[in-house]
């Protein structure tokens, strides 16, 4: 058989042994790990104990692959900087995702594009964090099923490697305060030049103290970040909409804010108006015309 693989395939005596044992290495672990999947990790009822074995079991046998490859193609300690060389890289492969977070948690120390305390969103979750370890940082979750920015009560972990593939958005980094808007619709029939100016006098009431605050941190946050906020003080849009006058209020509040600033202009909001027959909310309406009665000319 020798001569033959060594007369037709041109492989030599040795390269046939050093193939014959990298076959039966490779079937003899894979079956091994085989028995232990189906002897020890299936019968384990927990699921993150089984999930911890398989990657477990799945490392070992690759990294005892590659030793015993090494031993068959280069000696032991033939060619020590090939084997050493073979042995990283196999361990780099199996620990692929554990030195991907590990540079992820190196890259937040020095990049800090987060830190703890900060309110960030990263791949579709919010949330302040309260922790960062070698492999995972961990957030107290904001928002989801609960509105606005209220805390959900969950802690997420999150690996570190996800500051490579995920964008993140930074709530408080340098700057804690954010834009909000609030809108109000109300009826055509409404005098919508006193509600504007009801809403204008709401919001500055309760965020005129907020301002001066904002503006010397804008200042501190553009000597690191291009930040330029040309007017901080508080405005109402007016828009039309299919249903009525779109009043619009944008103003800028604390990040951890928003709902306790939007609940007391909307207070505000609901005193002030109750006091005018002439303003009405508006809401989705069908409405028929009849420009005869209404005094338009008959149709």
């Amino acid at each position: 058989m020798q001569n033959l693989m060594e007369k037709y395939l041109g492989i030599g005596p040795e390269l046939q042994s050093q193939l014959l044992y990298t076959v039966i290495i490779l079937i003899v672990l894979w079956l091994f790990r085989k028995l232990i999947v189906k002897y020890i990790v299936d019968r384990l009822e927990n699921q993150k104990e089984r999930y911890q074995w398989t990657k477990t079991t799945k490392t070992i046998t690759l990294i005892i692959t590659l030793i015993l490859l090494s031993r068959v193609w280069f000696g032991f300690f033939d060619q020590v900087g090939t084997f050493l060389g073979l042995l990283s890289a196999g361990i780099a492969i199996a620990l692929k995702d554990l030195l991907v977070n590990l540079t992820g948690w190196v890259f937040i120390l020095i990049r800090k594009p987060f830190k703890i305390g900060d309110r960030i969103q990263i791949d579709g979750v919010i949330g302040d964090v309260i922790d960062l370890r070698l492999f995972q940082f961990s957030v107290v979750e904001v928002g989801n099923w609960v509105d606005a920015d209220q805390s959900t009560g969950r802690i997420i972990h999150i690996p570190n490697g996800m500051v490579y593939i995920k964008w993140q958005a930074n709530y408080t980094a340098g700057f804690e305060y954010i834009w909000n808007e609030i809108p109000v619709l109300i009826t055509f029939e409404s005098n919508w030049k006193t509600a504007k100016n009801i809403l204008n006098e709401a919001v500055k009431i309760h965020s005129i103290n907020l301002t001066p605050e904002a503006e010397k941190q804008i200042k501190e946050a553009s000597k690191k970040y291009m930040i330029i906020f040309n007017k901080l003080d508080p405005i109402v849009y007016t828009s039309v909409r299919d249903s009525g006058i779109l009043l619009t209020i944008r103003y800028i509040c604390h990040a951890r804010r928003r709902r306790a600033t939007e609940e007391k202009i909307w207070e505000e909001i609901l005193v002030q108006f109750a006091k005018y027959d002439n303003i009405d909310f508006a809401y989705p309406t069908t409405r028929f015309y009849n420009n005869k009665n209404e005094g338009k000319g008959s149709t």
